[in-house]
């Protein structure tokens, strides 16, 4: 019998799931500890972050920093800080992996799939041609090359030469 091991996934198992809301919790400390939370990038009104249980080696979230779960209870600024900063993570994401394509997605409320609900996010995962496997399909298990440390290191370096657009002169009308 072949074994995989997951060793990352180990905390998520076997200790409780908070009952607060981590995002905001990352967001309140100090910035000096992004890279514990792998935070990327603070905006001003939205953030960047690595999702802990990526489905592939480079899948990072988008974020608003206010704590909603819907599209509609967010302003038009933070809309526009959210796309863009979408946008910008594709390109890191390519320059990063040499990615072919991505999945964006927003999922709203439980009955879309929302794993964390209470707080919008945006996914951004870097996919490749033949890309997928049996192993999701068969074995329900993600084989990841890359450990998180090392992916958040890797689009740190890269965020800081390639800094992410600002929202300067943009208006609200």
């Amino acid at each position: 019998m072949n074994r995989l091991y997951t060793p990352w996934r180990w905390d998520y198992i076997v200790n409780p799931k908070p009952s607060n809301c981590p995002f905001c919790d990352y967001l309140q400390q100090d910035p000096q500890h992004d890279s514990d939370n792998y935070i990327l990038y603070r905006g001003r009104h939205a953030f960047i972050m690595l999702n802990a249980y990526p489905y592939s080696n480079g899948h990072v979230m988008v974020l608003p920093k206010a704590h909603v779960s819907m599209l509609a209870d967010t302003d038009m600024v933070t809309q526009a800080e959210m796309m863009a900063l979408t946008t910008y993570c594709t390109t890191l994401l390519g320059r990063a992996y040499n990615a072919q394509g991505f999945n964006v997605g927003i999922n709203l409320g439980k009955a879309a799939g929302a794993g964390m609900e209470p707080h919008l996010h945006i996914h951004i995962v870097p996919r490749w041609e033949g890309d997928t496997n049996f192993m999701p399909v068969i074995g329900h298990t993600q084989v990841l090359p890359e450990m998180l440390d090392d992916t958040y290191q890797r689009l740190h370096r890269l965020l800081t030469q390639f800094p992410p657009p600002t929202l300067d002169g943009f208006r609200q009308e």
